[in-house]
């Protein structure tokens, strides 16, 4: 029996993976516009290469065999790139069962046997089910790198250190402000106070929804590290609910010059610098 699957895979070789091929085309969540259907041959023709050439009677049964590392190795390629490339759990998964199903079909046609038939196919669901899981797990990986490193671009690009002035840095804060988040904030806010010299930072809030206590800790630890770097640190955006908020909270924002809005603030950073900004006189001509 082990030599005649044997026999069979390297026979149909070419057939499985034309079976595969159309099994996966047929599914409408393999799309075009993720991946071509060139790279998606290449891509099924690795795999059936080397599942072909690794499976055999003996480790029929096991799928945790290590004639399988280099099939895993595959797989896990292919599932961590269809996370990236934008595809969904399912239509993964549905890639693999859809070559299971080929084989089984395969099967079918080459084995006349039917006690045998049912032995080798229960075998083959086993272990083909087994790949299903790893291809799951490893997609899963793939998508949480893929979260992870989303997450922390969003970060760098919704805390943009703004050099407003000569002197002057702005920090416009949009979203939530948890631990993570200030620890990017006050990276980049000193690396850019002694890039740019400036003496004046200005932290705004207006685009933070809520203050509750974290967040007060959390911008008083920033205001605290642009003090050791010698820079006077500002926050703006104070709104109405929010001043309640830091009020009913009984924070202490006594020692740190808050103001209402960002306008407020650069014009009370010219101040400090003994800075001046005044309009042109319109010259008139008769």
């Amino acid at each position: 029996m082990g030599v005649e699957i044997t026999k069979i895979l390297k026979k149909s070789q070419a057939a499985l993976l034309e079976r595969w091929m159309k099994n996966q085309l047929a599914d409408m969540g393999l799309r075009e516009d993720l991946m071509s259907n060139e790279d998606l041959r290449a891509e099924s023709e690795e795999l059936i290469n080397a599942l072909v050439k690794s499976l055999n009677e003996k480790n029929l049964s096991e799928p945790g065999s290590s004639d399988f590392d280099h099939v895993i190795e595959i797989l896990g390629g292919i599932s961590i790139s269809r996370a990236r490339q934008g595809f969904s759990p399912r239509e993964t998964g549905l890639s693999i069962i859809s070559l299971k199903e080929a084989l089984i079909e395969l099967l079918q046609e080459s084995v006349t046997d039917p006690k045998e038939l049912v032995d080798i196919s229960l075998k083959l669901h086993r272990l083909m089910d087994s790949f299903v899981i790893t291809t799951f797990e490893t997609f899963i990986k793939g998508r949480e790198e893929v979260i992870l490193r989303q997450t922390d671009e969003i970060s760098e690009i919704s805390t943009p250190v703004i050099r407003v002035w000569e002197g002057i840095l702005a920090l416009p804060i949009i979203g939530t402000l948890d631990s993570a988040r200030t620890q990017v904030v006050m990276e980049s806010l000193l690396t850019e106070i002694v890039e740019s010299g400036s003496s004046v930072a200005i932290l705004d809030i207006s685009g933070v929804p809520t203050v509750d206590s974290l967040v007060a800790q959390h911008l008083l630890k920033t205001v605290s590290a642009t003090r050791l770097m010698g820079a006077e640190c500002i926050i703006s955006g104070i709104r109405p609910e929010i001043a309640q908020t830091i009020v009913h909270l009984g924070i202490d924002l006594s020692e740190i010059v808050t103001k209402a809005t960002l306008a407020s603030a650069l014009l009370y950073a010219f101040k400090t610098l003994r800075l001046e900004v005044r309009k042109p006189a319109v010259k008139t001509s008769f």
